[in-house]
């Protein structure tokens, strides 16, 4: 992408990329530029310090960030910066993903981060979020996410149709 990035896709390891890709075709589905990095909240800290408080001059306007275990990485990036951040916790071995999840959900007051689910489906929201949040002074974009959720309506009730053409529905 050529034009200047607006959200910061930031995950503590190389093993996140698979399921913060989802967060990244959301992006770009909605022609949304970002740019991507792994940085650890515990391995990098003056990295992630660097990164961040450098970001809003750059241009970043949301920081969605991916992390697993202790999921400190979310929250960090929030104390640097008062760009928004989502929170994506991963799937571990360990507890399933509900460390990651308390971790970055549980933030003290006046240090937001918006936490979604678990994993692919939490990373896909994010990025949805993150249209969400950029459509809010841009009303092309805005327009855009309305067609894309009147779209999945379509889908929804298309399926229904579909459902009740089955002969164990109608009863027959």
């Amino acid at each position: 992408m050529d034009k200047k990035p607006l959200v910061a896709i930031l995950m503590g390891s190389l093993s996140d990329k698979e399921v913060m890709a989802e967060t990244a075709k959301a992006l770009t589905e909605f022609g949304i530029p970002f740019e991507a990095h792994v940085m650890s909240a515990h391995r990098t800290p003056e990295r992630v310090h660097e990164f961040v408080s450098g970001a809003y001059e750059k241009g970043i306007r949301v920081m969605v960030a991916g992390a697993g275990k202790s999921a400190h990485l979310a929250g960090v990036v929030a104390s640097l910066t008062c760009i928004p951040v989502i929170g994506v916790p991963m799937e571990t071995s360990d507890l399933g993903g509900l460390d990651s999840l308390l971790s970055t959900v549980q933030m003290p007051p006046g240090i937001p981060v918006g936490t979604t689910a678990i994993g692919k489906s939490g990373a896909r929201n994010a990025g949805l979020l993150a249209v969400s949040i950029l459509a809010v002074h841009n009303v092309e974009l805005y327009e855009k996410l309305k067609l894309f959720r009147v779209s999945m309506a379509a889908k929804v009730n298309s399926a229904d149709e579909e459902l009740q053409n089955e002969p164990w529905v109608a009863g027959q």
